[in-house]
């Protein structure tokens, strides 16, 4: 068994009106993803799915697309962007899964998924430039509350955590300081995020060791739409 991750997929087979291959980087970009899915993930595999997975509104209009992720092969763990309008309360979302047999799709939200001796933990996370403005200070807390609650889970169960989110917790000089806190209290040593894209974002992020903390950005055309293996 592996573990893989790869961010915002940005999948529209919903919605017509999302084209992606209007931007440097996106052409074909599904006709990619799959052909490297199918190339290195394996059934018995785990692939996290950091965030920006549907540009669906409802869970109805994202429905395509799950059952397109579904059809390949792999457990899918899901986490929340900043696009994924369709994302509802939990036991929704479940019931849609149930409703639909989608088996293969979990979501992680306010909780974790054991891989081996790992724990997948993570949350969407917010803006790391100016997260304590008061526009922002109440959803960056409940955000670092979440991934609190996510691997403070893991640690229970005596797992190793590994924390997955969308917007990076770092960006150029930019830090949400209440979310790295977070990954300080609990020694996490592995941080994967997505959101940033193309060149100019590129160039700012952070792939490396920060203060203890590996970070790597895995957001899709980054990577090229080929899942990252961790594990």
């Amino acid at each position: 068994m592996s573990l893989f991750v790869i961010g915002d997929l940005h999948l529209s087979f919903g919605v017509q009106n999302k084209p992606m291959d209007i931007f440097c980087g996106w052409q074909n970009h599904t006709q990619l993803l799959e052909q490297h899915w199918l190339a290195c993930v394996k059934p018995d595999d785990t692939i996290v799915l950091a965030g920006d997975f549907s540009w669906g509104m409802t869970l109805a209009d994202a429905l395509p697309d799950f059952q397109w992720v579904h059809r390949l092969p792999g457990r899918k763990i899901l986490l929340k962007g900043n696009h994924d309008y369709w994302w509802t309360t939990m036991t929704k979302m479940q019931s849609f899964l149930d409703a639909h047999d989608l088996q293969s799709v979990h979501f992680l939200h306010n909780n974790h998924y054991a891989y081996e001796h790992y724990g997948i933990c993570g949350t969407r996370g917010w803006v790391n430039m100016e997260p304590n403005e008061p526009a922002n200070a109440k959803v960056n807390a409940r955000e670092a509350q979440r991934l609190d609650v996510s691997l403070c889970a893991a640690e229970r169960e005596g797992l190793t955590p590994i924390a997955f989110l969308h917007y990076p917790p770092i960006f150029a000089n930019h830090c949400n300081f209440e979310l790295l806190e977070v990954l300080w209290k609990h020694q996490v040593q592995q941080c994967y995020y997505g959101h940033l894209h193309g060149m100019s974002s590129h160039a700012y992020a952070i792939n490396g060791e920060r203060d203890g903390v590996q970070y790597r950005l895995i957001s899709g055309d980054f990577v090229k739409f080929k899942p990252v293996q961790i594990l």
